[in-house]
């Protein structure tokens, strides 16, 4: 997939998995765009597949929320 639907694929399933407002999701992915999060992803499309959009989604959602940070 593109860099373009890759973006749009993870913004979707942090919608679809944690119940956010497309607001929100978008808010997360533009975010994490800012702080280069996605550079590797642009530069290599191995990178822009399914499985890892999954695991973007959940860090990225983490990393939002406070909740992947340990008490």
């Amino acid at each position: 997939m593109t860099y373009e639907e890759y973006l749009d694929e993870v913004t979707t399933l942090i919608v679809e998995k944690y119940n956010l407002a497309d607001k929100a999701a978008i808010k997360i992915v533009v975010d994490a765009q800012d702080a280069e999060f996605f550079v590797k992803h642009d530069d290599d499309k191995r990178l822009r597949n399914i499985d890892q959009a999954h695991k973007d989604a959940k860090t990225l959602y983490m990393a939002a929320t406070g909740k992947g940070k340990k008490a």
